[in-house]
């Protein structure tokens, strides 16, 4: 009697479409197998260790938690997981971070959280693992990542334009002598005892040849790893970025990646406030939150005092190059 009962409750809240019919006097065992087969998807799936999306719970008069945790569960397994459509490919020590913290703003993009390092370090563990880091989206979303060595990986513009040609790419760029003390900058903190940048920067210092093999300063040289990069996408699918806009004028510079990627222009002004200790912006308090989001400890070190002629020396070396770059990017980023 119980059970028939039991069997009618679940047909008026709908789940005897998905529950097979009890049969009258059978074991418990008997019953227990019989669900089973009822269910032969989910069991396929935890033979293959695949976890299927909880269906919602019947209600059991807890509330709206249970049924907010019920709806949560089953929101996070919406949407598929896609190669991402627009890339960060550097450059290290640009802004990217930052860029890519902005962009998590617009309900529209979803993106990995972590560096995948796929198409310099990880390219052998194949596609579908560098697929599997991607979150889920729906209909409509930008999936996206960020890894600033690609820039520099001579092998990366040939890896990702094989993934799918129609991909977007992102360069966050900034003055090279900048950038490279800023790179240096890192190095210390991680490790003390390394040579001074001086000592670094120059092969010879009476003749002040500079050593390009120190990847501080190979970095810097944007035109000739934009070369590699020309071979395989057209100027179209690639953006640069100002690393210096993106801290005087965030919501300007965010606009212009915005449309690059067909996104309605939703981050603006009135997501950033410049937080004077960093001398960076950060975003205002989301709604929600107890405090504003800023980037980490990392973000905003204080640079080591460099002799103004090893600064002067950089600029002479670089200038070159940048014009070059100018050229190339139709662009004028203010570095002379």
């Amino acid at each position: 009697m119980i059970i028939v009962l039991t069997y009618f409750v679940y047909c008026l809240t709908g789940y005897c479409e998905t529950m097979p019919s009890p049969i009258a006097g059978a074991s418990p065992q008997q019953q227990q197998q019989q669900r089973a087969a009822g269910e032969p998807g989910r069991a396929r799936s935890a033979e293959h260790g695949q976890q299927q999306p909880a269906l919602p719970a019947p209600s059991t008069g807890q509330g709206a938690a249970a049924t907010a945790a019920a709806n949560i569960s089953v929101f996070n397994s919406f949407g598929t997981q896609k190669f991402p459509q627009a890339v960060i490919i550097g450059v290290k020590k640009g802004g990217t971070r930052a860029l890519l913290e902005f962009l998590r703003i617009h309900p529209d993009v979803r993106a990995v959280g972590a560096e995948p390092h796929f198409f310099d370090r990880n390219y052998e563990r194949g596609l579908n693992w560098y697929r599997n880091l991607m979150p889920r989206t729906l209909e409509g979303q930008i999936t996206m990542e960020k890894t600033p060595s690609y820039f520099v990986t001579k092998e990366a513009p040939k890896r990702i334009f094989s993934m799918s040609k129609e991909t977007k790419l992102i360069v966050v760029v900034r003055n090279p002598v900048t950038r490279a003390i800023s790179d240096y900058t890192q190095t210390l903190s991680k490790n003390p005892g390394v040579p001074s940048f001086q000592m670094l920067t120059f092969k010879n210092m009476s003749t002040g040849l500079i050593d390009t093999s120190w990847s501080a300063i190979r970095i810097g040289i944007y035109a000739k790893h934009l070369e590699n990069w020309l071979q395989y996408f057209p100027l179209s699918k690639i953006l640069f970025v100002s690393g210096e806009r993106l801290v005087t004028d965030p919501a300007g510079e965010m606009g212009r990646v915005q449309d690059f990627l067909g996104l309605k222009r939703v981050i603006t002004d009135k997501h950033f406030y410049f937080n004077e200790t960093k001398g960076f912006p950060c975003l205002k308090k989301p709604e929600g939150s107890s405090r504003p989001r800023c980037l980490g400890k990392s973000k905003g070190r204080t640079h080591p005092k460099i002799d103004m002629d090893v600064v002067l020396r950089l600029k002479e070396f670089y200038r070159p190059f940048n014009l070059k770059f100018y050229q190339m990017t139709g662009h004028d980023f203010g570095w002379e």
